[in-house]
């Protein structure tokens, strides 16, 4: 068994501007969790290999998937397919999230307009 604690996994910021603490990062999948400050965005972009799933854990934010826009809050999943352009936009709250890719994420698979 492989064990890591949110508290024991130093941040960094993403290609798209969001701040991420990654628990687990294997050749099939990859599993963090991220943040965006009130009012914060991340760049819209696109993964051209990795489907996310975002699964909201506090906060939330307007999140548009290929032009199509949605509130999102606590407790919501989006799933994300390789291809789509996306960006979040926190709400008042900020935005806090579990983000998992598959392949795993990859600076190499982010892409801008």
């Amino acid at each position: 068994m492989e064990l890591r604690s949110l508290a024991d996994v130093e941040p960094f910021t993403t290609k798209d501007g969001s701040t991420i603490r990654e628990l687990h990062h294997t050749t099939a999948q990859s599993l963090a969790e991220a943040w965006l400050e009130p009012g914060q965005a991340t760049q819209r972009h696109y993964h051209a290999r990795t489907e996310e799933i975002y699964l909201l854990t506090g906060g939330g934010g307007v999140l548009e998937v290929d032009g199509e826009s949605s509130d999102v809050r606590q407790g919501d999943a989006v799933l994300i397919p390789p291809g789509a352009w996306h960006e979040l936009v926190a709400g008042p709250e900020g935005a806090r999230l579990l983000c998992m890719c598959v392949p795993p994420y990859s600076h190499d698979d982010t892409y801008f307009s």
